[in-house]
């Protein structure tokens, strides 16, 4: 899949990091590369799994930002759509065309509730999370002043412990309250367990889950009692899509950060104990870096520091080398550790990030490269997109 961005007019280093065209050693650093063969087995990978366990697949676009990518997941994994977590990123991809849209969060202030309100008039459905029931009367009025319709996920905090209602009784009221609106229907139910995600253990990861698919079996049981059928329960990462996908309650899957893979993510362990990054998903996602450095002949300097990646998550690691080591980073330095002297000025190195999707957003350009070349330079399109 190529970029439609003429790059006639743009000088590498000053407006992108390289060229299609280019060779990969050429392209200017700190910068993101994608590794295109191995995005796109994850994209097919996770596509294939969604179609074989009748899932929908709606992709999180707060990992990547990114309408290119965005249209490699429909187009090559069949995702139906895009999650959002700020009004402003849903705006960007729903400008580019995407027209199956969640807002999957609450949206509460004024003027940010006109903007979601005004969205579907760009042509895309839109739905939108609400834990209060006095955020239905905000989103209706808003609608029926802009003459559209969004549609209403109920959010239950099933153990993320942020936003969402923790009882059924509170879901039944939300939805009872969204269905008698004027602009808004009632859609269904997100469950996203976040908080454990990230832990390491299959079988502690499945605990988990086990309690949140109870919790939202008994809240979508309670609303058909009332006559309210649910069309969709939306939830699931990339650290329990399993679950979920054979929970026989949920039908859509949030999964993001499997088409790139970061550090965080890829230590945790699959169902027989092999960490996720190594058979299970491939890094694609990596922060190029060059080597600025070498005065102190143990160590290596380079220009990816802080500035160029999110340290949430912990330090990055090199990509394919067990003799050099990143070992700590300041605003524009990164310090590896070089024991051997094997490294010289100007080599390269392929940094993945602890966290992918902050890291992201600090970046302008996706440099897809393949077979040593670079295919395609795409923008990180809802880059910074925050409110």
């Amino acid at each position: 899949m190529n970029t439609k961005t003429n790059f006639d007019d743009f000088e590498v280093g000053y407006d992108i990091p390289a060229k299609p065209g280019m060779d990969e050693a050429d392209i200017q650093t700190p910068c993101l590369i994608l590794d295109l063969d191995a995005l796109e087995r994850n994209v097919k990978k996770m596509g294939d799994y969604a179609k074989a366990h009748g899932m929908r697949h709606r992709a999180h676009g707060k990992m990547h930002k990114s309408v290119d990518v965005l249209k490699l997941q429909m187009e090559m994994g069949g995702a139906i759509g895009v999650c959002c977590q700020k009004v402003s990123e849903a705006e960007v991809f729903a400008r580019a065309g995407i027209k199956e849209i969640l807002v999957s969060n609450q949206v509460r202030e004024a003027a940010k509730i006109d903007r979601l309100a005004k969205m579907p008039k760009l042509g895309a459905n839109v739905i939108v999370c609400v834990d209060e029931v006095a955020n239905i009367a905000d989103l209706s009025a808003a609608t029926q002043k802009h003459g559209t319709e969004l549609g209403i996920f109920i959010e239950i905090d099933c153990g993320a412990g942020r936003c969402g209602v923790k009882t059924t009784e509170a879901v039944v009221e939300i939805a009872k309250a969204a269905a008698a609106a004027p602009g808004l229907t009632y859609r269904g139910i997100q469950a996203y367990q976040g908080a454990m995600q990230h832990m390491d253990s299959f079988d502690d990861r499945k605990a988990k889950l086990d309690a949140a698919i109870a919790q939202v079996s008994d809240a979508v049981g309670a609303l058909k009692a009332e006559g309210m059928e649910t069309e969709l329960v939306s939830g699931g990462g990339t650290g329990s899509y399993y679950f979920e996908s054979n929970s026989g309650v949920y039908n859509e899957l949030q999964c993001g950060s499997y088409a790139f893979m970061d550090a965080d993510y890829g230590r945790i362990h699959d169902q027989d104990g092999k960490r996720i990054d190594q058979g299970e998903w491939e890094n694609a996602l990596f922060i190029l870096t060059s080597v600025m450095s070498h005065a102190k002949a143990d160590k290596a300097i380079v220009d990816a520091g802080l500035k160029a990646q999110s340290m949430d998550s912990g330090l990055p690691f090199i990509f394919g080398r067990d003799d050099v080591k990143y070992i700590k980073c300041s605003d524009e330095h990164g310090v590896v550790d070089d024991p051997d002297g094997v490294l010289k000025v100007n080599d390269k190195l392929r940094l993945v990030p602890g966290h992918c999707d902050p890291t992201c957003n600090v970046h302008d350009w996706y440099v897809g490269v393949r077979g040593g070349k670079v295919e395609t330079v795409w923008p990180v399109s809802a880059r910074g997109k925050a409110y």
